[in-house]
């Protein structure tokens, strides 16, 4: 071989040494950031199911509230009625 053929080979070589190291570290980088966003994804999905919760929580109460305050002034009517006679 010549010897420009000898150091195109070296600078070729070279080049893709550092482009195959650059991109392993890019692809581990990648790998790191995807593990994180899958994380913050099943955080937002288990607090998206609590707030659900807590709505239907909300919901069952505003249900039964009419028929709590109902019992509520049978009681204070029976009571002061019971005061009075």
């Amino acid at each position: 071989m010549d010897t420009a053929a000898q150091v195109l080979l070296i600078i070729v070589s070279s080049v893709l040494a550092i482009f195959l190291i650059v991109l392993c570290v890019t692809a581990i980088y990648v790998i790191r950031v995807v593990k994180k966003v899958n994380k913050m994804a099943d955080r937002a999905e288990h607090m998206a199911s609590s707030v659900e919760s807590a709505a239907e929580a909300v919901r069952n109460t505003a249900v039964a509230m009419p028929l709590v305050r109902l019992i509520s002034k049978v009681v204070s009517v029976a009571q002061k009625r019971s005061k009075k006679g």
